[in-house]
């Protein structure tokens, strides 16, 4: 009888399909010595069984690449390990109602080519011959996904946790964690067994997480954002007629997904298992009075059928075979869902090793992938994929119960949605206000929400549409066209104003601060008195982050970067900053004007602005404006003469009021967008990301590898300077027809796949649209005609010289 471990290297909380998918990865990377703590039965516990290439299109290759990767595991699993599993690869239909979700579903496609997977688009007389039992005349047509199946989620469980124990990990069943302790640089996980020291803990314990990471509080540890939501779906009695074509064809019907009804229906021995995603969907143990139990396994909540009514009586008249069996079985469990219905995956937030890996709404078909991803996490610090989409650190303070309910309420209501891209959902709003919202909102400012921050996204006038259905559109156009090109020609001719809130803002000081961030940017640092741009590669070089470097002193700095990147950026710091330095977040405490335009000098020379205007780009200073001190910095993301302005919030108010007042007109983050990407400016975590390396990204000008410092990265980019990049950043005109790129848009070379958009936007300066993106270095050369794919169609597209689109030599940046 074996010993109760009371060491080991990593232990993970919780025993459904990613922990042991997590288990299963360190073990058969040589880390065996670590232990999984189970409460119950080694299971799944999700009540979803699918196995689907894209059970949800979210827009983010990181999920995607998780699905791919979980298929490809499933498919040899039983044989790799010498474990039977029930894995049934029936494919499955995305049924589309409108033009608009067949724009989506030929995004979706094109996606799916450039990772080598098809997912073709049909008729609806095509999918009815994969499904006969389908009533398809009202239908606009459809995706096939031939991937997509079912599995036993139990035996899929116990697969890889036969593989973890054989390559020599240990799982502890009927042991659940019941305390966190911290000793030096160990962890102490208790439970009733006893204590088990370790280096590493994962949080992986399902609609259980919430309570785990209450134990890691009062380490740095928060709440976690996360709501338990109740999950339906019914097993119908056997149908007579699906019985006798599955004997006929020796295989069961692919699943339907009903995207825009909101449900999936598919073969369930020779039955039907439907599962809505209903709009009136409900939320379980949020309120005292409904405490969350402490033992829920193996258990269900009440039956709730009404709640499913117009779903069964819509997939009923889908398939009226559904409507001739009665209902065999009901579930009704629970499913945790993060706010915007991806998983938590990653680092877990303020707390130094240790990862969350839950709010897996789609765990099954996730899961292979999950424990891939975690287990580089834990073992490597880095991830082979960019993995934002599912990092905790997504999610700072704004995110709590009141703003978590909410959106998961409306997440769970709208699993199928389309996202469009000037959609903004109304749930879990007005979390952080700028100190001039209310000023904002009266001129006309439509609002979207960065990292909790309420920023106008354009302005409206007397007339326009702003209404949500306005937004359900994939085109470019709309009410906020007019206004954005308006918004661009008033900075182009005159000067404007962008109220910026949120920017995440970090000083860093102590002797030997310089020395020290020289050590962690490819780059070199800029004088006292200047700015710069710091890249931060990750051990391959990668683009982990941007930061803006603002020096006041020899080791004084000021750090701003994007307000997404506020939890993410401070860490990045905080856990390889050595003793004797100083790093504090100031976010909350200040915010920022942005005042764009050939006529700024002017408008603040007006406003008697005590400072040196001459001064050159990228420097700042402290300043007086309009008799409020302020710190302007030389820099325009507009690509036009501009400062910044930086005040505490309690003076941004009257300067705001001074600088409209002196003639500057508003304008918002789409018209930002527009201007920043005629540029080629990059944005964090679309066109800056660990998916490319500093060189691939087109930063070379910020790498200095003859500098002394043995930065992360120094080697593999050394490495790669001199074998060459496999890919090149570059900027395209794109004839675009209605659209502009979308991130994740497939660029071709004739008949080859050879990159991908990592955003684009129409130029209101240029007069066209633009594409950035990353293509295969031979294809890479100014002039080269390339295509990009949006929405099933092939645009062409023209690679452009290196060097900005509006004003190339920066004479209006500079004059």
């Amino acid at each position: 009888m074996s010993t109760f471990p009371t060491t080991a290297r990593v232990v993970i909380i919780g025993g459904g399909v990613v922990g042991t998918s997590t288990l299963y990865h360190l073990a058969k990377a040589g880390w065996t010595d670590c232990v999984l703590l189970e409460k119950n039965e080694l299971t799944a516990g999700s009540t979803w069984h699918a196995a689907g290439n894209c059970p949800n299109f979210s827009g983010s290759w990181a999920v995607m690449n998780m699905q791919r990767y979980g298929l490809e595991m499933y498919r040899t699993l039983a044989d790799d390990v010498g474990y039977p599993m029930n894995y049934h690869v029936t494919g499955s239909l995305r049924l589309a109602h409108s033009k608009e979700r067949m724009q989506e579903f030929e995004r979706v496609s094109g996606m799916g080519r450039y990772q080598g997977l098809e997912m073709p688009i049909m008729t609806p007389q095509e999918m009815q011959a994969h499904h006969p039992f389908m009533q398809t005349h009202d239908l606009a047509g459809g995706m096939w996904d031939p991937l997509d199946g079912d599995i036993d989620p139990a035996q899929l469980t116990q697969a890889m946790a036969k593989g973890a124990r054989d390559a020599g990990a240990r799982i502890e069943r009927f042991c659940p964690a019941i305390g966190i302790d911290r000793d030096g640089d160990e962890w102490i996980v208790k439970t009733e067994k006893g204590d088990i020291r370790c280096d590493y803990v994962a949080n992986c314990a399902g609609y259980y997480a919430q309570r785990v990471g209450e134990m890691f509080k009062p380490f740095g540890g928060r709440t976690v954002p996360m709501v338990v939501m109740s999950h339906q779906y019914f097993l119908t009695d056997e149908i007579a007629e699906v019985a006798a074509w599955t004997k006929e064809k020796g295989h069961k019907l692919p699943i339907i997904r009903d995207v825009d009804i909101s449900y999936y229906l598919r073969q369930d021995k020779n039955g039907l298992n439907l599962g809505p995603y209903e709009r009136n969907c409900k939320a379980h143990w949020i309120t005292p009075q409904d405490p969350m139990p402490e033992d829920f396994s193996f258990q269900l909540y009440p039956d709730d059928l009404e709640r499913l009514e117009f779903y069964i009586e819509d997939a009923m008249e889908r398939v009226p075979a559904l409507g001739t069996a009665g209902v065999g079985r009901n579930i009704n469990g629970p499913i945790p869902y993060a706010p915007d219905g991806l998983p938590l995956l990653g680092p877990m937030p303020g707390v130094r090793n240790a990862f969350e890996g839950h709010c897996f709404t789609f765990g099954i078909a996730q899961g292979g992938g999950a424990g891939k991803v975690l287990s580089e996490w834990i073992m490597h610090g880095e991830t082979e994929w960019d993995m934002w989409a599912t990092d905790p650190r997504r999610y700072t303070a704004f995110a709590d119960h009141d703003y978590s309910l909410a959106k998961a309420l409306e997440t769970y209501g709208h699993e199928y949605a389309m996202h469009f891209p000037h959609h903004e959902w109304p749930a879990g709003r007005d979390k952080k206000l700028s100190p001039v919202d209310s000023a904002i909102r009266a001129a006309g400012g439509q609002m979207g929400a960065y990292n909790g921050w309420e920023r106008a996204n354009w302005f409206a006038k007397e007339g326009d549409d702003t209404s949500q259905e306005a937004t359900h559109t994939w085109d470019r156009s709309g009410p906020w066209a007019a206004r954005v090109k308006e918004e661009v020609e008033a900075v182009r001719d005159g000067v404007g104003v962008l109220d910026l809130p949120g920017f995440s803002r970090f000083n860093l000081s102590g002797e030997g601060a310089a020395e020290w961030l020289r050590g962690r940017i490819a780059g070199a640092l800029p004088k006292a008195g200047r700015m710069t741009l710091g890249y931060f590669p990750d051990t391959r070089g990668r683009i982990l982050t941007e930061m803006s470097i603002i020096r006041h002193g020899e080791d004084d700095f000021t750090l701003i970067t994007a307000a997404l990147a506020q939890w993410h950026d401070f860490e990045l710091l905080q856990n390889a900053l050595p003793a004797g330095l100083s790093l504090s977040d100031h976010t909350e405490e200040f915010s920022t004007l942005i005042v764009s335009g050939p006529k700024s000098r002017d408008l603040f020379q007006g406003l008697e602005t005590q400072a040196d205007l001459s001064l050159g780009w990228l420097t700042h200073q402290n300043a007086v404006v309009a008799g409020i001190a302020c710190r302007l910095i030389r820099v325009s993301f507009a690509g036009e003469l501009g400062w910044e302005v930086h005040a505490p919030n309690a003076d941004i108010p009257a300067l705001y009021d001074a600088i409209t007042g002196a003639g500057a007109q508003p304008f918002g983050m789409y018209a930002l967008n527009s201007m920043r990407v005629e540029k080629g400016y990059r944005a964090w975590k679309g066109d800056l990301s660990t998916d490319y390396t500093l060189f691939e990204g087109g930063l070379g000008r910020f790498v200095k590898l003859d500098k002394p410092q043995d930065f992360p990265g120094k080697a593999a980019l050394q490495n790669e300077k001199q074998q060459g990049s496999k890919k090149r950043f570059v900027t395209m005109l794109v004839e675009a027809g209605e659209f502009d790129a979308p991130y994740m848009s497939t660029i071709w070379h004739g008949d080859d796949v050879v990159g991908e958009t990592t955003s684009g936007d129409w130029g209101y300066r240029i007069n066209a649209s633009v594409a950035l993106g990353v293509v295969r270095t031979d294809v890479s050369e100014p002039g080269t005609a390339l295509e990009v794919e949006m929405y099933g169609q092939r645009y062409k597209a023209l690679v452009q010289p290196d060097q900005p689109l509006w004003d190339p030599a920066n004479e209006r940046l500079r004059a």
